[in-house]
This record gives C-alpha cells, structure tokens and sequence, in this order.
C-alpha cells in the first residue's frame, strides 16, 4: 500500500509542476489581458485536478470514467507535447541569454519581452495542437499490419513459413471498446496465422466492466492455437479474473509455461511467462519465472518466448532463447516519448539481436491514455519465420 500511496503522490506532484510551467509559460509570461488570463488560470487548474481524479476515481465509478476519459486522455497528449515544446523553447531562450551576455547586449525591454512571450506562446500552442490533431488522426485510424521475417537457426524444416500474428497493448478501456477487438479479429484471421501470441495489456478494467468488449477475442482462429501471457496492466485489472475469464473463451494462458509446436524432431518449443509486474502481486520474480517456464527443455529445440517487456530478454538469453516476442514499449506511441522509455527499456521497437538470441518489439496495437499516435503507427505485427537448417 505504501508503494501505491507514494506512486500516486509522485504522481499528482509531477502533474502539479507541469500545469504550474504551462501556466507561467501560456499566461503569466503572455500577461493575457482579462478575461482571458482567468479562463485560462481555471481551466488549467480544473484540467490539473480531473487528470488524477478521473484515475483514482475511474474503476469506483466506470460511468464517470467513460464520460471524462476522452478529454482528459487528449489533453494528457497535448500537455506532454506542450511540455517538450515549452522545454525546447526554453533551452533555446538560455542559449540566446548567454549569447547576448557574451557580446554585452543589453537587457531587452519588459514591453518587449511581453510580446516575444505572447509570439512564443501562440506558437507552441499551434504547433501542439497540429501535432496532437495529427496523432488523433493515427491513433483512430486503421492498424496496420506490419510484416517481419525472423531467420532461426535451430527452427526445423517442416516449420519454415510459419505465420506467427502478434498482438499486443491493445488497452481496451475507455476509449477503446468491442468494435475496435472486432476488426483487429477480422483482420487477423484475414492472415490465417498458425499461431496468435497476445503479449500483454489487453486491458485496463474489469471482467465485469470490460467483458462483453473483449469477446469477439474468442474468434480468433490459427492452427496451432491462441496464446496469451499478462502484461502490467493486466495486474492493475484483477490478473486472475482475466486469464480465468480470457480460458473461458478459448485462449490458452502460458503461466511460466511452455508447449510443443508440432511432433518429434519437427517440433519447436513456444513458452510465455508472467509479466514481471507480477512478482510484486504474489507472483514469481522475473529470473524465477523464466526458469520455471524453461526448466528441463531439450536445448537442441528452438524456442520462442512470449513475455510482455523487452528486458525479460536479459534473463531469457541465457537459456537460448532463439526469438522473443515483446510489447510494452508502444515505440514511445507519441514522439520524442520514447527517449524515456528507452532509459527503462533495452530495445523500443522493431527487430533487434542479442548475442545468439533476437527479440521483436512491437509498437502495440492500441494506444494506452493519450488516442494519439505520433511517429509510432500501432500495428498488427505479421511474423513469417524462417529456417536455418539446411
């Protein structure tokens, strides 16, 4: 309770500072005229205090969530954009003073400061919301699917070709809903996979909330099956609950587990572990759980791990993991974010190798709060592997 307690003042203090900046940078430097420095004062403080409120009061009232989710999640977007635009103009700003000082230029004058300030302003809020406009426009428009061909040294013959379709992050939530699960289904059973993997945050709420949405998912067909592992979300949602709920409709939970794709010596190993957000809900920690779903394997056999973070592959590789399938990262879903999530996250997106093992990171195939997509398309991510062996 105390790490939840602290996460949320954290929380709500970080949002309180950037409110506070965009407030001095939008309204206080500009000097609005009235009344337009008080609108602005009270809605940003509103904004500022229904961000937060609409989280921590969402799961009691799901009606009120529904209500608030689209613009509060869009301003969420806008003010991050707002916030790298402000910071860059701000940086910019420094430099040009320490230019000035150099040459010993002297003060500029407060009248026009005010209106450098009152040009900025309207600029970065222009180029904000072209850009979140922008981001709206992908994140609501169709997904695409997106082809990658993964080589594995050890996949046999009888298995080159294998379709593998991945989807993952899809948030239904809020904002998302049964539509969207419909189509994303039409589309993947459109590319007769022999395997579906879903890699994780597949929700944020409640079976009881959120059930009916995600039931088409039982319409996912492949030849070899449908399987899911959790993600982080997934445990802020009643873990259990959902793999019990998501058994019931026909999809195979892999819990620090692994099956046999195909027979004898054309067979290869799919394992999938818990996200390793569930060693702090009674779970297995992270290297634990990678063991446990490994433990007693025929190391001759290729083997494709479904874990939903990317770092799993540090505790992974050791085992002689030939393919990782990872989300989580969303590539950062609105750009310049995913230069913070690199600092949490070994690989963002795409295909990459880690000595003799590689990982595919997709993008996601929802959005998570902001429905804005900015530079990260979400995608369903369509893997044909093939084999190494002569």
């Amino acid at each position: 309770m105390s790490r939840v307690l602290t996460f949320i003042a954290v929380a709500i203090a970080i949002i309180a500072g950037i409110h506070c900046y965009i407030w001095m940078r939008l309204v206080r430097d500009p000097r609005l005229p009235a009344p337009w420095s008080g609108i602005a004062t009270v809605a940003l403080i509103a904004l500022a205090v229904g961000l937060p409120a609409s989280l921590l009061l969402g799961r009691r009232f799901p009606d009120l969530r529904r209500v608030l989710a689209w613009p509060l999640f869009i301003w969420l977007g806008l003010m991050f954009l707002l916030l790298c635009i402000l910071v860059s103009i701000d940086g910019a700003r420094g430099i040009a003073s320490i230019g000035r000082r150099l040459i010993g230029a002297g003060p500029i004058d407060e009248q026009r400061r005010t209106f450098v300030s009152r040009l900025l302003a309207a600029g970065a809020s222009a180029v904000a919301m072209a850009a979140g406009a922008l981001g709206v426009r992908a994140a609501l428009g169709a997904v695409r699917v997106r082809p990658v061909r993964v080589r594995l040294a050890k996949l046999p013959r009888a298995h080159d070709g294998l379709r593998i379709v991945q989807l993952t992050d899809v948030h239904v939530g809020p904002t998302i809903g049964r539509a969207f699960i419909e189509e994303i289904v039409r589309q993947t059973n459109a590319l007769a996979p022999d395997i579906v993997a879903i890699t994780g945050d597949l929700v944020d709420g409640s079976v009881s909330e959120l059930g009916e949405a995600v039931a088409p998912i039982a319409n996912l067909r492949a030849r070899h099956g449908v399987y899911f592992v959790t993600g982080n979300h997934e445990y802020f949602s009643d873990a259990p609950a959902w793999m019990n709920e998501l058994a019931r409709l026909g999809i195979r939970v892999l819990r620090n587990e692994r099956v046999t794709i195909g027979e004898d010596q054309d067979a290869f190993d799919l394992a999938g572990v818990d996200d390793r957000s569930a060693a702090h809900h009674g779970g297995l920690p992270p290297e634990a759980a990678v063991a446990r779903a490994l433990e007693g394997r025929d190391p001759a056999r290729e083997l494709v791990l479904l874990a939903h973070q990317p770092k799993s592959l540090l505790e992974a590789a050791a085992y002689g993991v030939g393919l990782q399938l990872s989300g989580h990262t969303h590539g950062g879903q609105v750009w310049p974010f995913g230069y913070l999530v690199r600092l949490m996250q070994p690989f963002l997106s795409g295909l990459h190798r880690q000595g003799q093992s590689q990982i595919y990171v997709s993008r996601g195939t929802g959005y998570w709060g902001p429905p804005m997509r900015l530079g990260e398309p979400a995608e369903i991510t369509h893997l044909t592997l093939e084999s190494g062996q002569a």
